[in-house]
């Protein structure tokens, strides 16, 4: 059952993750040039569906985390402790920072009075909290895969 469950939670990783990432980082390259372009918007709004939808698909990452960790008798471990924190970060930054970002920014595409600078600037802000976000993922995903104390040997 451990197997069958590890298996759901790093496919649930990976499909709902991997697009998450991959659009976010898309994104504020294709705010800039709808900026400069009027007919395309349609990339960024695109981009940010797939984030929005794709966060929540997430939502099944730590519940096979946690059927996985308490299949295993982890959940007390360090690691798995700083992973689950990491995770729970990496998760207020997508819903409090970059989806909210996301969309603010297309609303404002429509509106002529921004102008290329604050677009820079948010499409740069975009850019950073992205950033952040990746490298918390890829802490976790390192996290997962050496998990410190291992008795896998690995």
């Amino acid at each position: 059952m451990t197997k069958f469950l590890l298996s759901l939670h790093v496919l649930a990783a990976i499909i709902a993750v991997g697009p998450v990432a991959v659009a976010a980082s898309m994104f504020p390259k294709a705010l800039r040039r709808a900026h400069e372009d009027a007919e395309g918007a349609a990339s960024p709004r695109l981009l940010y569906r797939v984030c929005r939808v794709y966060a929540g698909v997430g939502i099944a990452v730590p519940v096979f985390g946690f059927a996985t960790a308490s299949n295993m008798g982890v959940l007390g471990s360090a690691w798995l402790i700083t992973a689950i924190g990491l995770t729970a970060v990496a998760a207020g930054v997508l819903a409090l920072w970059i989806l909210p970002a996301q969309h603010a920014a297309l609303e404002g595409l429509d509106d002529a009075a921004a102008g290329g600078v604050g677009v820079a600037k948010v499409a740069a802000r975009l850019g950073a909290a992205t950033g952040v976000f990746n490298l918390l993922w890829a802490t976790v995903t390192v996290l997962m895969i050496v998990r410190p104390g291992s008795t896998t040997g690995a």
